[in-house]
């Protein structure tokens, strides 16, 4: 494949087909994936109290992040949701917490209404495919690869997704940025542009304490949010403040 219109229509065409696969499989088994995903993401990353982590509302049956978010969170960490400032933008993010006024954005998908916003320490990014180098495939908008690359220190980032959805490549562009880990229901590899290498949740903590030392993050550490001062917002719009029963996981 040669030129760059080749490949985006080679991407859009792998993108609604792996859309496709992960929307038909069966919701017990996407519990199960995720539960798996999720005591992985506990286990394999040691979050730092303080630390924010930027994570995705789940979108048609992706990888639910809130869950990974709710432990480190009991653990001190501090969560932010992504909001589409504009097209053709880096993201932006808002502080969330259960109960935080929330509001309908891109897609539909909820995110923060006037929040503080923050800027990420730990990325968890949801992929619809991912190569065997780490590479992401998105939705086409650039959003993230634009937003790693806009920010001053470099984020950890952790690819999610299930194990279906890997390629053989993704035919990656030099704007294209590869992600530090991924997470699947089969387990943690350390990518980064290399060989995806599979590591226990150990050798995993050490390596992303390693990686987060070198970028010296967290940037900053944040106070806990004051959440019985939150409000809904004006529509009524919020995010509940227990969502763990959602998908009946504990």
């Amino acid at each position: 494949m040669q030129s760059w219109s080749e490949i985006k229509a080679w991407r859009k065409a792998r993108r609604a087909e792996l859309v496709a696969a992960r929307t038909a499989v069966a919701p017990g088994q996407l519990k199960a994936w995720n539960g798996r995903i999720t005591a992985l993401l506990d286990t394999g990353f040691g979050v730092p109290a303080g630390a924010v982590v930027g994570f995705c509302w789940p979108y048609r049956s992706e990888f639910d992040a809130r869950f990974a978010v709710r432990r480190w969170r009991e653990r001190g960490a501090v969560a932010a949701l992504p909001e589409v400032v504009e097209k053709a933008r880096p993201l932006r993010f808002r502080r969330w917490w259960p109960g935080a006024p929330m509001k309908p954005g891109a897609y539909g998908i909820p995110v923060p209404d006037g929040t503080e916003v923050l800027l990420p320490d730990i990325a968890i990014v949801p992929m619809n495919g991912f190569d065997h180098r780490g590479y992401r495939l998105g939705y086409g908008g650039g959003y993230f690869d634009r937003t790693l690359a806009a920010l001053e220190q470099r984020v950890l980032s952790v690819g999610v997704a299930f194990e279906p959805l890997r390629l053989s490549t993704i035919y990656p562009q030099p704007h294209d940025i590869p992600m530090d880990f991924v997470v699947t229901e089969a387990g943690i590899y350390r990518a980064g542009g290399r060989m995806l290498a599979l590591l226990d949740a150990a050798e995993s903590a050490s390596v992303a304490k390693s990686v987060m030392d070198f970028r010296n993050l967290p940037r900053r550490l944040c106070p806990p949010p004051d959440e019985l001062a939150a409000t809904p917002a004006a529509n009524g719009y919020a995010s509940p403040p227990c969502y763990a029963g959602e998908l009946g996981q504990e």
